[in-house]
């Protein structure tokens, strides 16, 4: 099943909840990033999924906020003793990642399969 809010399409594949960003998450959209955040939150919250991937096929960048999202993600689904992974990085992504040294603490994959299978090893 695939929902889609103003900002990400949502896919639920097995025990782990895809997050696609529809567009790039720019600063000057916080409000509704936010919104869009707290609905996969809520999701992670009322569902048995482990695992999660970002994957980033329709973006070239993200901001701060976008950043502090990946790290509230990260922490709720770190609890539930489950993995996320980020797959179909542009060049821009990559290096926001690198320079916050958060490329450390998430898989960083080609593809969304790599980025499966990442999350179950």
């Amino acid at each position: 099943m695939t929902t889609t809010t103003g900002f990400f399409e949502i896919e639920c594949v097995g025990d782990t909840i895809l997050v696609t960003p529809c567009r790039d998450l720019r600063e000057v959209e916080y409000a509704q990033i936010e919104e869009g955040a707290r609905e996969v939150l809520g999701l992670l919250r009322d569902s048995p999924v482990k695992h999660l991937v970002m994957d980033f096929v329709r973006t070239d960048y993200y901001g701060s906020t976008a950043l502090g999202f990946f790290v509230k993600l990260w922490k709720r689904v770190s609890k539930r003793g489950g993995k996320i992974a980020f797959c179909n990085l542009s060049d821009h992504e990559k290096e926001i990642l690198e320079t916050t040294r958060l490329d450390s603490l998430w898989p960083i994959c080609a593809s969304r399969a790599e980025a499966l299978q990442a999350v179950h090893e």
